[in-house]
């Protein structure tokens, strides 16, 4: 057993002992009793306890492929090397182009397909196409809507295994998939190996126009927007458009009323959760984002990042069309309407148009100065 291994066992007992002396507390030995008994399967080699025989069994696959000796044509698992021989003298199916093996004809087969291109399941409904029959099965899930995996704790129910089994962590607790370079851990392979590219510096998905590249194929997917133009999600009340669905979200909020974040100290109410939190700042006086270089610090993490780039230097918003940049995006926006003949903030007492919206409002301070009840309110001071 390793160092980690024996680290996270002392800091399990350590947790579960903290709870049970809680429960002793608050609900008496009873209720410490019958928490003890729901976790009554334990895992023989790191001392986990879960409270059904399903999740320890899912539990000890961890333990099961670190102690297997994996075949390496196949990647087959085996508890050891002598499995291990049998196994590679029954894996006739070898691949001439890559060397891959196969006990399966089957799964030979398929796997050829990659090399060949050939997809010949195809889904009726949306014209998508497959390798494998069962990557077919599943696909057609999303059309019939079957979700054939329910979680019996809350109800929730699941496409694919996979996604279950995930879910599942949830209620147990269990995060098998651990960093081995800071320790942090995680339900979901994938979500792990995404996190270890922060300390690999990987960052596979490089915009071919900018250079500039990202961890996720999502995020490059969103940042080639910004070249294209395309910003797929419009406002039906005003027609104003972003790239996100999140940002209409939160802009679609300014249309309404309602200010649903709330202080809790003076009862100012705010339309977005940033506005709230950049107001507790004034009643805590905390400013917890503070820089390493000058000292100075900020109530909110974008306040520090904004300052951080002027001692970096950074100015990651790029105009496209002179390519003049710009530390924060606003900026960019704003100086991007030089090279359009748009001009989107119009004056409601004059008709009179601007660029910008800050422009806007300096304008219509004017209007205000001069209306007749500022004027009245001025005769009677």
């Amino acid at each position: 057993m390793t160092d980690t291994d024996t680290s996270g066992m002392i800091n399990e007992d350590t947790e579960d002992h903290r709870d049970l002396i809680e429960l002793e507390e608050t609900s008496g030995s009873s209720r410490k009793q019958k928490i003890q008994a729901s976790k009554c399967f334990t895992c023989s080699h790191c001392g986990k306890r879960f409270n059904s025989k399903g999740h320890l069994t899912t539990h000890m696959r961890i333990h099961n492929r670190e102690k297997s000796v994996i075949c390496p044509r196949c990647e087959k698992c085996f508890p050891n090397k002598e499995t291990l021989a049998i196994h590679s003298k029954e894996c006739p199916h070898t691949c001439p182009q890559c060397g891959k093996s196969f006990t399966h004809k089957g799964n030979f087969v398929a796997h050829m397909r990659i090399h060949t291109g050939e997809h010949p399941y195809t889904c009726s409904e949306c014209g998508k196409s497959f390798i494998q029959k069962k990557s077919h099965k599943l696909h057609m899930r999303i059309h019939t809507g079957e979700r054939p995996y329910t979680c019996l704790q809350c109800g929730k129910r699941f496409t694919y295994k996979e996604s279950f089994e995930a879910h599942m962590r949830i209620h147990t607790g269990e995060r098998p998939y651990t960093c081995s370079v800071c320790g942090k851990s995680f339900r979901e392979k994938k979500t792990h190996d995404l996190h270890m590219m922060i300390h690999t510096e990987e960052r596979p998905h490089t915009c071919p126009q900018c250079g500039k590249s990202f961890i996720q194929k999502q995020n490059l997917t969103k940042h080639m927007m910004i070249h294209t133009g395309e910003r797929p999600h419009t406002c039906p009340q005003c027609g104003k458009s972003f790239i996100q669905k999140i940002n209409l979200t939160g802009h679609m909020i300014l249309h309404t009323a309602e200010r649903p974040h709330t202080c809790p100290q003076c009862g100012k109410s705010y339309k977005r959760k940033i506005g709230l939190s950049a107001h507790m700042v004034i009643h805590t006086g905390q400013s917890p984002y503070s820089c390493v270089q000058c000292g100075k610090s900020y109530g909110q993490k974008s306040g520090l990042d904004y300052h951080m780039r002027a001692h970096t230097g950074e100015r990651p918003y790029t105009c496209i069309d002179c390519g003049k940049s710009f530390i924060q995006k606003c900026n960019l926006m704003s100086h991007m309407m030089i090279h359009t003949e748009k001009i989107p903030h119009a004056c409601v007492e004059c008709g009179k148009k601007f660029k910008t919206e800050g422009t806007l409002k300096i304008h219509m301070r004017r209007h205000l100065e001069e209306s007749p009840d500022s004027k009245r309110a001025d005769e009677k001071h």
